[in-house]
Parts: C-alpha cells; sequence; structure tokens
C-alpha cells in the first residue's frame, strides 16, 4: 500500500511534548493549526484545521528543543491511522500525521540553523565528520557535504 503523503504550513497550538519510549528513542506529540481565508460573496470568510503530529527520533527531540506554541511550521509526513480505547471503553479512531521533516517557516520570520551532532542515516540528524563514515559514498559528492 502507497504511504499518503502531506505537507501542510501552520502555527503550532501547544508546545511540543516530548517522551521517551522504553528503550529510550524520543518523541514528540505537537499540534498544529492550518488557516484558511477564502471569500464567498464578497465577505471573507475564515477556516481551521487543526493536526496531531507525532515526530519521531532526534527529529522529534530537535523539534522539541527549537519550536514553542505559536512558531509557524512547515510539516512533511504520511497520514497514519490508529485506534484507540479511552478509559471509558469506548473505541476512537484518530489519523495523525507522522512528520518525516518539519522546519520554520520563513515567511515572516528569521531562524537560526545549527547542525546537531548525531547518528546519520535516515532521520538520524548530523553527518559523519571528522573521518567518521556515515554510510555509502556518494557517487558524484563523495564524502563531501553537499552545501
Amino acid at each position: 500500500m502507497a504511504d499518503s503523503t502531506v505537507t501542510i504550513v501552520g502555527n503550532l497550538t501547544r508546545d511540543p511534548e516530548l517522551r521517551f519510549t522504553g528503550g529510550g528513542r524520543g518523541v514528540a506529540t505537537m499540534g498544529v493549526a492550518v488557516n484558511r481565508r477564502y471569500q464567498v460573496n464578497g465577505e471573507w470568510q475564515d477556516q481551521t484545521s487543526y493536526f496531531n503530529v507525532t515526530v519521531w527520533g532526534t527529529l522529534g527531540e530537535n523539534v522539541a528543543a527549537s519550536l514553542t506554541k505559536g512558531a509557524r511550521v512547515i510539516v512533511s509526513g504520511r497520514l497514519e491511522q490508529r485506534e484507540f480505547t479511552t478509559r471509558e471503553g469506548d473505541k476512537r479512531t484518530v489519523v495523525e500525521i507522522v512528520a518525516d521533516e518539519v522546519g520554520p517557516s520563513l515567511r515572516w520570520a528569521t531562524a537560526k540553523v545549527e547542525r546537531t551532532t548525531g547518528q546519520g542515516g535516515p532521520g538520524g540528524g548530523g553527518g559523519g565528520r571528522g573521518g567518521e563514515s556515515s554510510g555509502p559514498v556518494d557517487p558524484i559528492y563523495g564524502d563531501e557535504e553537499p552545501f
């Protein structure tokens, strides 16, 4: 089955909440409000959609350390549906975004990017500097940083 990839731009409705699994892997959860403004018969209408976003690993840790409520963000990821049972025993279904990438929107703000050290690889954060290899060598760029 193909993934459902989505990209949203909106504002954080709450500070990202960082937790750790039993194995020590970070996971951040946050809410994003996406506003839409349109005209009907010459009158402006506002519509807001709210999305729950889950961010795993180093990316989640970086999100929790960098972003706060109200920040305008760009989130790219996949839609994921899951079921759970409430304390009252009711079954619920929720669709949320599991983020592959999160960043501040620079439309009305500036940001300073600081590279972190990490495990490398997909979603791993930083790359292997100082002679360390973080994976296969790119056939075009070698082990040189692409930017």
